[in-house]
């Protein structure tokens, strides 16, 4: 293989001495891979597509150079789509809330008012 002259910094990062002497497999049949990006640290991931790749390292630069360019990028996950695992959509009842639970939602808690009268009741009088 000829010396690579390439401006492109992703040509430049791809090992295409692995390639040429066969320890990368070239030909495989390849896999699905869902790809989870989060834009900012602290903030959730969301899944943002799916690519296919012959490896995880190969799904992970694809997922890159596809998701990772629209925007502000903290971080990227791949995951094989068969490894991911789901609840059949006739179990959806088992996520409701039961109406005699209310105390685990969030607005059955409304302490505001009370916490703004203590603050009042045992605040030091200034002088």
């Amino acid at each position: 293989m000829a010396e690579l002259n390439s401006l492109d910094p992703r040509v430049l990062r791809l090992d295409l001495k692995k390639i040429e002497d066969g320890d990368v497999a070239t030909n495989t049949h390849l896999i699905t891979y869902e790809v989870f990006h989060q834009e900012k640290r602290g903030k959730q991931a969301v899944h943002a597509g799916v690519v296919h790749a012959s490896t995880p390292d190969m799904a992970l630069v694809m997922a890159k150079e596809t998701f990772g360019r629209r925007g502000k990028t903290a971080a990227i996950w791949v995951v094989k789509t068969s490894e991911i695992y789901t609840l059949a959509s006739e179990d959806e009842d088992m996520f409701e809330t039961t109406p005699e639970k209310l105390h685990r939602e969030p607005g059955f808690y409304k302490v505001r008012d009370r916490i703004e009268a203590y603050q009042k009741r045992t605040a030091v009088p200034q002088q």
